[in-house]
């Protein structure tokens, strides 16, 4: 009997990690049919669109208020969706406020959920381990203390590794990558990562651009902006003239993980792109902001010493991290020039990320790992 499945992501991480799960099922069940909430990936991946993974992509307490009622009504597709065409199981990935709600409807219906990437329970709004209880069959988590911390809760957990660490490197080498964006060799590359979202993009920009002003009076270096791939076409043309209208930065897209492997730092907005870095062993300085309203909330609610996720992973500080008010030009300048003249702190910083690295492998493919757990579940229910 062929199984038809449910798969949704919400942003572009999820996206990469749902497809990675969609090949490795195709694999074992070549007879499967995959539909849902989609990024680029996932429709590479063959999984038909109901709902365009870009709609959802909203951060911020505050900030998602305005984007509710469509939010809604492409969650409603999915719920008609499902109703219609009556999946075996459900896949979500990632994007809690969404899935969570997601998975209540679907495990009302009689559709086992599988939760890919936990929601951060542990950091903050515990109430969301309750549904896991309830709505979520099996929780794959990508870091290494999760699973314990679930487990104690009640949630069927498990530690299946992260996704990255066995597939992310760059494609071209240092020289190629050099020749490729004319890239002189004889000065430092500095990669700003600002985001993928549109409105955490538009709230960087200004203090990437005062930083790179700051830098660029004291040392010569080259500066790119590495924008995930389709990002000029999603947001438009002009949507990043603040920071490259001048010449100064240069701009590529689709090209994070080369930027940062071969930069020699990387400004990094806290999130994925973070790990990311952290497991090419790229040197980096984190930020972030918000509204001052979600920062005034967040900070009521959120319980853990850390904001970057590789320094929770390494349970200390290894990277600086400049949120809200830190994060100022002449912050993140300080804290690149102090790495730009220090090669004894950079050498450091990239013998702890190894550790990181080292801390998120295992001895198989995660991906794999979540399909072949997926699969055996629903062999055990049809026993």
């Amino acid at each position: 009997m062929s199984l038809k499945i449910l798969v949704s992501a919400g942003e572009a991480s999820g996206d990469r990690y749902a497809a990675g799960v969609v090949a490795a099922l195709r694999r074992q069940r070549p007879d499967a049919d995959f539909f849902g909430c989609t990024g680029l990936e996932m429709r590479a991946a063959g999984v038909r669109t109901v709902v365009d993974a870009a709609s959802l992509s909203v951060v911020g307490l505050v900030e998602v208020l305005h984007h509710i009622p469509r939010i809604y009504g492409e969650y409603r597709k999915l719920i008609a969706a499902a109703e219609r065409e009556r999946p075996d199981l459900a896949i979500l990935t990632d994007s809690p406020d969404f899935h969570l709600r997601l998975a209540r409807q679907l495990h009302r219906r009689g559709i086992p959920v599988y939760y890919l990437v936990a929601p951060q329970a542990w950091a903050w709004r515990e109430g969301r381990v309750r549904q896991l209880q309830r709505n979520v069959r099996e929780l794959h988590c990508i870091f290494p203390f999760e699973e314990n911390f679930f487990r104690q809760c009640g949630v069927d957990a498990y530690y299946i590794g992260h996704p990255l660490a066995r597939i992310i490197g760059p494609r071209f080498s240092r020289e190629d990558f050099f020749r490729k964006h004319r890239i002189p060799g004889d000065r430092p590359l500095i990669t700003l990562c600002p985001g993928s979202r549109r409105g955490e993009i538009a709230r960087h920009l200004p203090t990437l651009r005062d930083a790179v002003g700051r830098i660029a009076a004291r040392r010569a270096c080259t500066f790119l902006l590495a924008a995930p791939a389709g990002t000029a076409e999603r947001f438009g043309s002009g949507f990043f003239d603040a920071l490259t209208g001048d010449g100064t930065v240069k701009m590529t897209e689709g090209e994070t993980w080369d930027a940062m492997a071969h930069s020699t730092v990387t400004l990094a907005a806290s999130g994925t792109v973070t790990m990311e870095a952290a497991l090419l062993g790229a040197p980096m300085v984190t930020f972030y902001k918000v509204t001052p309203v979600s920062w005034v909330l967040g900070k009521l609610l959120v319980k853990v010493p850390y904001f970057s996720m590789v320094n929770l992973v390494a349970g200390r500080k290894v990277v600086a991290e400049l949120i809200q008010q830190d994060m100022t030009g002449q912050g993140l300048a300080t804290e690149t020039l102090r790495l730009l003249d220090s090669p004894e702190s950079v050498a450091k910083m990239k013998e702890e990320l190894a550790a990181v690295r080292s801390a998120l492998q295992t001895g198989h493919d995660p991906m794999e790992e979540s399909a072949r757990r997926v699969l055996a579940s629903i062999k055990e229910e049809v026993r």
